[in-house]
């Protein structure tokens, strides 16, 4: 058995590299058997070399068998490993987009500081604009308060300069105003009346009569009669409580006496008021019903 017989033996088995080694080994060996030893030596010398050859060739074969389950378990690693890096490179995406909306959200934080800050500068200037203006407001208050205390100040002296050019009116016109109700009038003058009735009357009585708006007698159905007067544009429960109460203080002295209202004004709770109390109201040149 020669080197190349060797080598093609194991050729297909062992593969190019390893038969070539082994054919090197083995050759010089048998030729130096085929040289040195029988033809029985020799024959049971190829029986245990192709013995172990067969042990070697069951190595191989289980080595060969690893070889394909190691290539098998790299290739598994490599599919693994792909995997992983799809995993990493999908995960680098991920985090890339993450980087950018992180970078985003920043912005618009950034946008949104910026605008608190605008804000509050704004918010500042109401601040100041609002206390301006509160300062304004209390300033038109004290104005305004000025203002009504003279309004009101002007309404009372209007209001007596009204009430008092009514009352002269009524005077001068007394027997015009009241003709129908108390005929052949004659306005008397305070003084005089008090005159005829003082010794009757004490010290406040006689300040009511000379206070009294204005004092008048004549014929009332027929009867000789005087009337009080309290005047006034707006006729109130006041008006009459006085005209009723210094009519009570000439009736003390034995006169017959008629307490009037005259007024341009007054409310119908006002006027029933009167006719409960047995006073009578002149109202805008009307003698309201009779007194109950």
């Amino acid at each position: 058995m020669n080197t190349y017989r060797i080598y093609e033996d194991l050729r297909l088995t062992l593969g190019e590299e390893a038969a070539k080694s082994l054919a090197h080994t083995l050759g010089p060996m048998f030729e130096e058997a085929r040289n040195t030893l029988t033809k029985t030596e020799f024959r049971e010398l190829c029986a245990a070399i192709e013995a172990r050859n067969a042990v070697v060739d069951t190595g191989f074969a289980r080595l060969a068998d690893a070889q394909s389950r190691t290539e098998a378990k790299v290739s598994e690693l490599a599919e693994a490993q792909s995997r992983t890096e799809a995993k990493v490179s999908d995960l680098a995406e991920a985090q890339s987009r993450t980087e950018a909306k992180v970078s985003e959200l920043a912005d618009g934080q950034a946008r949104l500081t910026e605008a608190q800050s605008r804000l509050e500068g704004r918010v500042s200037e109401l601040a100041v604009a609002q206390s301006r203006t509160e300062a304004k407001v209390s300033e038109l208050a004290v104005a305004l308060g000025s203002l009504t205390t003279t309004v009101e100040r002007l309404s009372i002296r209007t209001d007596a300069v009204v009430g008092r050019t009514f009352e002269l009116q009524f005077r001068d016109r007394l027997s015009s105003y009241l003709g129908r109700f108390l005929r052949r009038s004659k306005l008397l003058r305070n003084d005089e009346v008090l005159d005829a009735i003082e010794s009757v009357l004490d010290s406040e009585e006689c300040d009511e009569v000379l206070r009294v708006d204005a004092i008048a007698s004549g014929l009332v159905d027929g009867v000789p009669s005087h009337v009080v007067v309290e005047v006034s544009s707006t006729g109130d429960t006041d008006d009459v409580v006085r005209a009723e109460r210094r009519a009570a203080i000439l009736r003390k002295a034995g006169m017959v006496v008629i307490p009037v209202v005259a007024c341009e004004a007054i409310t119908r709770e006002t006027a029933l008021f009167a006719q409960a109390r047995g006073v009578r109201v002149w109202c805008s040149g009307t003698m309201l019903g009779a007194a109950g």
